[in-house]
Parts: structure tokens; sequence; C-alpha cells
């Protein structure tokens, strides 16, 4: 799987929250039935980043793979690599997984967040109490831009352990495009990772 596309579904997931939902009565954490949904939608997603190859890139045509077990694969050819090569990868795609897993988690709560702030924005007008809704959603917002800032966090030791796979392996050098204005555009609130 694609970095990017986790980082991009957690995205795109915000302004779907807008749509709005009222919590279920019985919901866990203040998820919502909206949030339950895209839960439930990014856990076959969350399996399938677990369980399958993680695709690394894709440049020029090339599509660079990181098994579960370690092997790298380079247009579907299995390259071959010695134990310390394959412990690095498996570390690596480690890495991948943390950072595709924190970008399907903040995605789900963006539309619990949305469906939070409907509800709110609606009882405050049924009941005349619009005071501290902005307050109420502010305080939820900046939780949630604290857990994307924490993605960020994440990428310096991604960037380390890359440059040890291009010096280690050179056949995935050419492929390792993750650098410090990646991370320095990140914490300013981009998450357009390669």
């Amino acid at each position: 799987m694609n970095l990017r596309a986790p980082l991009l579904t957690a995205l795109l997931c915000l302004p779907l929250a807008a749509c709005g939902d009222r919590p279920q009565n019985d919901a866990g954490a203040g998820e919502t039935r909206l949030g339950q949904k895209v839960r439930e939608a990014t856990d076959k997603a969350r399996q399938k980043i677990a369980e399958g190859n993680i695709s690394v890139s894709s440049k020029g045509g090339t599509k660079v793979e990181i098994a579960p077990n370690g092997q790298l694969y380079i247009d579907g050819r299995a390259i071959t690599l010695d134990d310390r090569q394959r412990t690095l990868l498996t570390q690596y795609r480690g890495q991948l997984v943390e950072v595709a897993e924190a970008g399907i988690e903040i995605g789900v709560q963006g539309a619990n967040l949305g469906a939070r702030a409907a509800g709110e924005a609606l009882k405050g007008l049924f009941s005349g109490d619009t005071d501290r809704i902005e307050e109420r959603v502010e305080a939820d917002a900046k939780r949630l831009q604290e857990s994307a800032a924490g993605i960020c966090d994440r990428l310096p030791a991604m960037l380390a352990t890359q440059q040890r796979l291009a010096a280690a392996i050179p056949e995935f050098a050419p492929y390792a495009t993750l650098d410090q204005d990646d991370i320095d555009e990140c914490r300013k609130g981009h998450l357009s990772l390669p």
C-alpha cells in the first residue's frame, strides 16, 4: 500500500465529517455513527497494510514493494538480500505501517469531530446556547491537530532508516525519496509524503 493513500484518506475524511451524524448512546469513547462507519471501512485498509505488500514507490513506472517478511520487490522481481538488509527492510516497513495507521486513525477522529460539531451546532441552535459551541469544537480540533503532528514526529526515525536502507541496498536507493524537506513540510501542516 502506498503511504500517500492512507494519509490522503485521513485528510479526505475531514470534509466528509462535516456531513454530521448524531452520536449513538452505546458509541465507545465518543465515537459517532459516522466515525464507526469510517472505522469499519478503514479496518479493511489496516488489515491490507498489516498483511500485504506496501508500495514504497512507483517512480518512473517502477513498482517497489516491501513484503511483511522484509522481502524487497522491484517491478515484481525479488531482490536478493542478506539478513541485515532484510532486518532493515522489516524495520522500515514497520515504520511505514505506523505512519499509515496513524493517518487512518486521524481520519476516524476527523469524522467523529465533524459529526460532533454538527450535532453541537444543531443543539445550540435549538437551545439558544451557541456561545460555547465554538469553544468545545476548537478544543476537539486542537487534539486532532496534535494527533496529526504526531505523524510528523515519526518521520525523522523513518528517514534515518530509509537512508541506512539506501546505503545497504543499492537497488533501493533511487526510491528513497523521503527527505528533510518533507519532514519540514509535514510540520508546517502539509502531509504530502512520498
